[in-house]
């Protein structure tokens, strides 16, 4: 419904604001802010986004909790620094190197809440409670080993451990991970090797299920960082509750050539059901890429695929409260960022330049979708 949609215009920046509330007291928002003077160096712009983002907390937004946050950079080794010592928010944080395409060194996406307890764990992670449930978010995770393969086992063995700390388990709780890759043409191939592997050792396999995911072209500052995670899992769900996403008419399963994630999941509650898309472009249930060099028509297969997605949700592109579009050649933005507003305005969503794992995809979009449910059998959110 469009009274789910906000827009606001602050001193140099704006926001677009989805709100989800079934008049419980945990409403969801999710907000994305950017830049609307490109003019201004970096720490103008930053700041203009900090003051939005606080301005919205004190007055659209009050008493709501940011339980997370991305900052989408321009140029991390010149931008990064700036960001961790101006933004003091206590929220799960996530800093990358995707370049918002609107001519701007910085954008936002802010996913906040009311009516929940938050606090960070002795593992790390980020706690967000509310009733049974505990959300649990990390974002940045990176080290320093020697090459993407290696680098991501470790990010993947560290954040088990963090789980089990929990009392989780990846195969049972995690819902939802990204992994942003320095070079992805070059190092996508051993981010895969790892995921394939640990996931094996952990009982997720095509005969069981994955985890939803997005892996996609990104960097840290220090250019030694070739592959970074951010993740989200949720304590106290049940398996029943967790449901998995297929559009086999439009997809087939990324088992199939090779890689190991879901096309989409969603999550029941008793008063809503979450629903996570991974990344997804312009393919066949083939595995075949659609529409070679075709910007306009992969957007538009891209977009088919999804609403098949969500239809197995239930949901429609209605339901949809945020979106994030990757880009491989910023000359294509123009182009899609006038599908988007034809189809979506007002939506929140962002568009950043990031190359997909195949190069012939010259455009893939992630988004998360929410819905008014009413499932007795499980406990509200």
């Amino acid at each position: 419904m469009n009274d789910r949609l906000a827009h606001y215009d602050f001193e140099n920046a704006n926001a677009d604001v989805f709100c989800f509330n079934n008049g419980t007291e945990v409403k969801e928002y999710q907000v994305m802010i950017h830049v609307s003077t490109y003019r201004l160096p970096f720490a103008k712009q930053l700041e203009a986004v900090l003051n939005t983002y606080n301005q919205l907390l004190e007055t659209k937004l009050k008493g709501a909790q940011t339980v997370f946050k991305r900052y989408f950079l321009s140029d991390a080794a010149n931008q990064q620094d700036d960001v961790i010592i101006s933004d003091v928010t206590d929220c799960a944080k996530s800093i990358i190197q995707q370049s918002p395409l609107d001519g701007t060194k910085v954008a936002l996406w802010c996913y906040l809440m009311t009516g929940v307890q938050t606090s960070v764990t002795n593992s790390g992670l980020y706690a967000v409670r509310h009733g049974q449930y505990r959300h649990l978010w990390n974002g940045s995770a990176h080290n320093l080993a020697a090459n993407s393969e290696y680098q991501t086992r470790l990010l993947f063995n560290e954040y088990s451990m963090q789980l089990l700390e929990e009392g989780c388990t990846l195969e049972a709780n995690c819902l939802r991970t990204w992994i942003f890759v320095n070079d992805i043409d070059l190092n996508y191939g051993g981010v895969v090797r790892a995921r394939n592997q640990f996931f094996f050792t952990q009982g997720l396999t095509v005969n069981t299920h994955f985890i939803a995911s997005t892996g996609i072209g990104g960097r840290q500052a220090d250019p030694n960082v070739l592959s970074q995670m951010d993740n989200y899992a949720v304590a106290g769900i049940q398996k029943e509750q967790v449901h998995y996403l297929y559009a086999s008419s439009h997809l087939n399963r990324t088992s199939d050539y090779g890689v190991s994630f879901e096309r989409g999941t969603y999550i029941d509650y008793g008063d809503r059901r979450h629903v996570l898309i991974s990344g997804t472009a312009s393919i066949n249930n083939k595995g075949e890429i659609k529409y070679p060099k075709n910007i306009v028509k992969q957007t538009e297969r891209m977009w088919e695929n999804i609403e098949a997605l969500l239809k197995e949700a239930d949901c429609t592109y209605q339901d949809v409260c945020q979106m994030i579009v990757y880009l491989r050649d910023n000359a294509d933005y123009l182009l899609v960022k006038e599908m988007f507003d034809m189809r979506f305005k007002g939506k929140p969503y962002v568009i950043v330049q990031a190359p997909v794992c195949r190069a012939g995809w010259l455009v893939e979009m992630e988004c998360m979708a929410i819905k008014e449910i009413n499932e007795p059998a499980f406990a509200p959110f």
